[in-house]
């Protein structure tokens, strides 16, 4: 039998980083354990992008220490993840939304995100954002005001835009770069990587003993850290723990954009306006008449969004108009629809899209699963038995939270001090009646 202080199931971004700030706080023998590669399934699915621009106060305060930890890794690293600081950016056309725009944004910078600058083509310093790099820039927001304004810095979006809000301590990185380095330190300071399945976990008088691995393998261990992503549940009944967590698959796809419709600088850009796709007067009522399109001639949410990615003339596009539960599976199911879909939904901020209507470049499509708790918070901390953990349901903001949630799952197994956001991501909160009633009625998640 091996014998190891901690053992960890799952090797995507969280578990990386758990096993590699539990080797800083002096945790020398562990084991991280997953049937696929590391930094595989749904790391490497994600959209890498960072932001503080939140309205949970808790979780806020999760993604500044987290983004603190990142640039820090970054300064040290000679930021060979490539971290950016270019920002979001909230589009609307509707002129009802800039008060609302504008009282969110308040919230938000009221919580810690930074000040927030409001701008108009009469008064304006506004200072656009750096295509590389995170040092010297601002934090906070900036919300521009007025076509001539927007257009001015972002020629590329509609001359309907009427209002534009920049989140500034947001962007994105390489994602398998980032989880890399921590990996790779981890090693350097006494983690092992198995490939493989657990199986069981021996819990006896109340507390974990060991694991058993797919491999046939005992292995004694005091500590079971469960960091298996979308797996988080059915590897929680091991311990005997029914999760509070469900799936949900989310699609992203990524095309050449040979015509140079999105701005090779740009943010990640945000359609914040609900809509109905643009279809010509005969494809809406072709599409009408079949029950089974029908849908496609329907109002769809906000958030249809996209990035430039690499270095050439590449984009993604993502939009969540369909977020349907599903338990996780190896090969998620994709819809061949998504690609067109998403690009039609963007043709509303971005109108030169309309140029690939009919002739869209072959897109690359994928998915990924995200795990989710009802009020979109993730779960960090013990498991209700002793030397059990959890570190999960990070869902859609896996690669911005893993720092920190990497961070916080080691203080909670080596009894340090715990940040004050701590009981925020406790699985005991649930115990709550008074937490259990305000999630009755809880407001925004935050999720894009």
């Amino acid at each position: 039998m091996e014998h190891y202080d901690a053992v960890i199931c799952g090797a995507g971004i969280v578990g990386v980083s758990a096993a590699h700030f539990l080797a800083k706080a002096g945790i020398r023998r562990i084991l991280l354990v997953d049937e696929r590669p590391p930094l595989s399934f749904t790391s490497d699915r994600s959209t890498e992008c960072y932001r503080n621009w939140w309205p949970d106060p808790a979780m806020l305060a999760l993604m500044n220490r987290s983004i603190d930890l990142m640039e820090a890794f970054a300064n040290e690293s000679g930021n060979v993840f490539r971290m950016n600081r270019r920002g979001y950016l909230y589009v609307t056309a509707d002129e009802s939304k800039i008060a609302e725009m504008k009282a969110a944004s308040d919230l938000i910078s009221s919580l810690g995100a930074g000040p927030i600058r409001i701008h108009s083509s009469e008064t304006s310093d506004y200072q656009p954002s750096q295509p590389e790099g995170f040092l010297h820039a601002p934090s906070g927001a900036d919300l521009l005001l007025g076509s001539d304004l927007i257009r001015r810095h972002f020629p590329y979006l509609t001359d309907k835009a009427v209002a534009a809000l920049h989140a500034r301590r947001a962007g994105w990185l390489s994602a398998q770069q980032l989880g890399m380095y921590l990996l790779e330190s981890g090693r350097r300071l006494g983690v092992r990587f198995e490939a493989g399945r657990v199986t069981g976990v021996a819990v006896d008088g109340g507390r974990v003993r060991g694991v058993q691995l797919s491999s046939g393998v005992r292995v004694e261990s005091p500590v079971f850290i469960n960091a298996a992503g979308p797996f988080l549940k059915e590897v929680g009944k091991l311990v005997g723990v029914d999760l509070p967590v469900y799936t949900e698959l989310h699609l992203k796809a990524v095309i050449k954009d040979a015509l140079g419709v999105v701005g090779r600088d740009a943010p990640l850009l945000i359609w914040n306006d609900a809509q109905a796709l643009p279809w010509t007067d005969d494809e809406r009522a072709a599409l009408a008449d079949d029950p089974e399109t029908r849908w496609l001639t329907g109002t769809f949410p906000p958030g249809a969004h996209t990035r430039p990615e690499g270095g050439g003339t590449d984009i993604l596009m993502l939009w969540e108009y369909h977020t349907l539960p599903m338990d996780p599976v190896d090969a998620p199911p994709l819809d061949e629809q998504y690609p067109e879909i998403a690009l039609r939904g963007l043709a509303a901020m971005l109108p030169r899209m309309k140029e690939y209507f009919g002739r869209i470049p072959r897109p690359q499509l994928d998915g990924g699963f995200y795990t989710k708790t009802r009020e979109n918070r993730p779960l960090v901390g013990p498991m209700g038995v002793e030397g059990a953990f959890v570190a999960g349901a990070v869902s859609g903001y896996g690669i911005m939270s893993a720092c920190a949630v990497g961070e916080l799952l080691a203080a909670h197994v080596t009894g340090a001090a715990l940040p004050e956001y701590a009981h925020a991501f406790a699985l005991s909160r649930y115990d709550n009646p008074e937490y259990q009633k305000k999630l009755e009625h809880w407001g925004d998640s935050g999720q894009l």
